[in-house]
């Protein structure tokens, strides 16, 4: 009896762990906007001006400028 109460509880066991919920957001969707319209003030970069593309792009080229290796690395020196 024991045995079949086991195997029973494993099965139920078993079972659940393959049932798996629904994932959805659970939200309407939200269209998307223009990168430049801007986020909360706490996100964005000190001279950023929301909502101004010509800002936004600037902010985008300085900030890939201090990824750029070449600009960051001191000049080499060739000695003869």
């Amino acid at each position: 009896m024991r045995t079949i109460t086991l195997c029973a509880a494993l099965s139920l066991m078993a079972l659940t762990a393959c049932s798996e919920k629904a994932q959805t957001a659970g939200t309407a969707r939200k269209t998307d906007a223009a990168a430049h319209t801007g986020a909360s003030a706490a996100y964005t970069a000190a001279g950023f001006k929301a909502g101004d593309k010509a800002a936004w792009e600037n902010q985008i080229r300085q900030r890939n400028q201090g990824q750029n290796e070449y600009s960051r690395a001191p000049a080499a020196t060739m000695k003869p």
